[in-house]
């Protein structure tokens, strides 16, 4: 067999490596343009049962601004799933399975660069929706490939955003202005979070593979399928490097561990990923450059929460994960452990372990200091100061939150 082919992938994996070797040492990354006075940073909150996507101040105490309907379409849309026997089988398997008895109608959002429009991933009606801030209408669809759409992640500068299209191992990557597919590619099983790098070369996709079975014992994980990231070409879509982390775990000497990576967060200089992977209260930190594995932490477990597997909600013990902006702490939800805390990057010791009820998501506020956590289990946000570990803010949100995305609507938006 040749060799060539393995030599080229070498070569394009130490080019990426060298790559952000530099942008580590020159901190050649464009600086953020000047906020535009005709927008307004807030925070995107999907209410993923509900339907509708709460949208609140970024920073200090979170106040909630207006609400936006991302299922305006709603009934056209079920009356052609239950025409078409295959969707609705698809329609109600979601719904039994990831939805937990409830239909999933948004997963994630972004806002358009010019802060008019949010384009949404609503899982049950397998599509990607951009809708009109002023009027609630829909701009443009996008049906995905197969049944589910999921994860999603917009370029840095803010023109195309990729989506995952989990029952048919796809990503699209879609122009967010027209909702036209500039380009796609095949992941692993059940591909899952997206990032982009910093500079917009390159996008990462993990695959989780099947998490909806009840086939959850270690000595099953063989039935979980192809679960790796892949790193491709944000131009051409062309993979250009894979990375199984098994190899990278079982190395490290933890075989116990999945393989299944789910949420992540590199650092600013890119030159580490934390991640966290299924079954685990903990999480993972990978040397990008050195392609390894090179510390694991281990998080507290509420006593209270079952020990068996098939009772976490698809898989993911901890399902949320953040970093604030100087890569000093990550903020960690504890999604069936019932709390978020923050650590210390580099001694990686917890700070206090904040109760939330089923935590789903982390990111980071608009000014940076905060790490704003997703409560799903009781219809809330909760915002959690990165430098002390302490809880500064509650805001009651709709059914169900999950994803939650800083964003920007025009300066006089209000709904």
């Amino acid at each position: 067999m040749s060799t060539a082919p393995r030599s080229r992938a070498r070569r394009t994996a130490g080019c990426i490596a060298a790559a952000l070797a530099v942008l580590a040492t020159t901190g050649s990354v464009a600086a953020p343009a000047a906020a535009d006075p005709g927008l307004r940073e807030v925070m995107f909150v999907g209410n993923n049962w509900e339907g509708t996507a709460d949208v609140v101040e970024a920073r200090g105490d979170f106040a909630r601004i207006g609400r936006v309907n991302v299922i305006p379409d709603k009934a056209d849309r079920l009356r052609e799933i239950y025409w078409n026997p295959l969707k609705l089988a698809f329609f109600l398997g979601i719904r039994e399975s990831a939805g937990e008895g409830h239909d999933q109608f948004v997963d994630d959002m972004y806002s358009t660069p010019d802060g008019t429009a949010v384009v949404v991933s609503r899982p049950s009606f397998a599509d990607v929706v951009s809708i009109d801030l002023a009027s609630g209408r829909i701009n443009w669809r996008f049906p995905v490939s197969g049944f589910r759409s999921d994860h999603m992640a917009v370029s840095p500068d803010g023109t195309r955003v990729a989506v995952s299209a989990s029952t048919s191992n796809t990503v699209h990557v879609l122009d967010i202005r027209s909702g036209r597919e500039l380009g796609s590619f095949k992941g692993g099983d059940k591909p899952h979070e997206n990032v982009f790098s910093r500079d917009g070369r390159y996008l990462w996709n993990m695959a989780i593979g099947e998490v909806n079975t009840a086939l959850d014992a270690p000595w099953l994980d063989f039935t979980k399928g192809d679960r790796h990231i892949s790193v491709v070409d944000a131009t051409t879509y062309k993979q250009v490097r894979t990375i199984d982390m098994r190899e990278r775990l079982d190395a490290f000497g933890r075989k116990d561990l999945s393989d299944a990576v789910r949420p992540v967060a590199f650092t600013p200089d890119e030159r580490h990923l934390y991640f966290q992977v299924s079954f685990f209260n903990g999480l993972v930190e990978y040397d990008v450059a050195a392609d390894k594995v090179t510390r694991v932490k281990t998080l507290p477990k509420n006593p209270e929460t079952s020990e068996d597997r098939t009772t976490w909600v698809n898989d993911s013990r901890h399902h949320g994960l953040s970093m604030s902006p100087d890569g000093d702490h990550l903020c960690v939800a504890g999604t069936m452990d019932d709390y978020a805390t923050v650590v210390d990057r580099e001694t990686l010791q917890e700070g206090p372990l904040i109760p939330a009820s089923k935590p789903y998501w982390a990111t980071v506020s608009g000014d940076g200091k905060s790490c704003v956590i997703s409560e799903s289990g009781a219809d809330r946000i909760t915002a959690i100061d990165f430098s002390t570990g302490r809880k500064v803010a509650s805001v009651p949100v709709g059914d169900h939150p999950q994803r939650v995305r800083v964003g920007h609507v025009t300066a006089d938006w209000r709904r």
